[in-house]
């Protein structure tokens, strides 16, 4: 059996959670918010960790460094 990792315990957890207590009412689509929730903080917490640089954070993700480019402005990080 594989261990998950820390940051797979906090989404499992999270995520039980928001299920619990929805009480019978529609939840939001739950892989749009998981991974909104997930990605802004990385992404500021990268870019930080590359002194901004986002030539170096866009290496750190293993993205492209336009669309780093593109979801900083989709989640307004300057």
């Amino acid at each position: 059996m594989i261990k998950e990792n820390e940051i797979a315990c906090c989404v499992r957890k999270a995520v039980e959670s928001y299920l619990k207590d929805l009480d019978g009412e529609r939840p939001h689509p739950l892989h749009d918010m998981v991974i909104r929730s997930v990605e802004k903080p990385l992404i500021e917490l990268v870019l930080k960790y590359a002194g901004d640089n986002q030539t170096r954070a866009a290496e750190l993700l293993g993205i492209n460094r336009n669309t780093l480019r593109s979801k900083m402005k989709q989640y307004r990080i300057k």
